[in-house]
This record gives structure tokens, C-alpha cells and sequence, in this order.
């Protein structure tokens, strides 16, 4: 994969710690959704890496878990980065534009 060469190692969704945390807490995800005021598949969708951990849904893992929500906005943050930088049409895409800023 691209991003291993760029980056050195595979993204990390949020999702994916949020789900050990949950996990060692011994939390139930039909729980965790009721208390959080959001529905068991979105939240099941984001800590299986299948949608994104937003500003709001930060804010609400925080008031829940006491998870800072910069920190998970953070990690989307360079999971998103890493992700783009894995497509091939984005990178030569990218290129190009260089190549025409270096001409100005």
C-alpha cells in the first residue's frame, strides 16, 4: 500500500480505538448509542472504521468516555491524510499542480 511508504505504517480509524476502549470498559454499544442520543448503527459504523468521527459525534465520546475530543479529531484528521495519500489519481492529481506552481 501507498501510505505505508509515505507514512511508515497503516492508518488508524478512531473508530478502532474508541472500540477498545469501549471494549475494556465492558460498555454495551446499544447502551453507549442510547446515552450518546445517537442510533447503534452509527455508532457500531464508526468504531468499525466505516464512518467518520466528527466534531460533534468528538464532543459526544467525550461527554461519554471522558475521550478528549481533540485527540479523536486528531486521529481522523491524519487517517483522512493518510487515506488521500494512498490515491494514485490524488497524488498525480497533486503533481501536476506543483509542477504548474514551480512555472510561476
Amino acid at each position: 500500500m501507498e501510505n505505508n511508504i509515505i507514512f511508515g505504517f497503516t492508518p488508524t480509524h478512531p473508530g478502532e480505538i474508541l472500540k477498545d476502549e469501549i471494549e475494556y470498559r465492558k460498555l454495551s454499544q446499544v447502551k453507549l448509542a442510547k446515552q450518546m442520543g445517537i442510533s447503534y448503527k452509527i455508532l457500531n459504523d464508526i468504531l468499525n472504521g466505516r464512518r467518520p468521527v466528527t466534531t460533534t459525534t468528538a464532543m459526544m465520546f467525550e461527554a461519554a468516555l471522558d475521550v478528549p475530543a481533540y485527540s479523536l479529531i486528531n486521529i481522523q484528521t491524519k487517517y483522512n491524510m493518510q487515506v488521500a495519500s494512498s490515491d494514485k489519481s490524488l497524488m498525480k492529481r497533486l503533481a501536476e499542480i506543483r509542477k504548474m506552481s514551480a512555472i510561476f
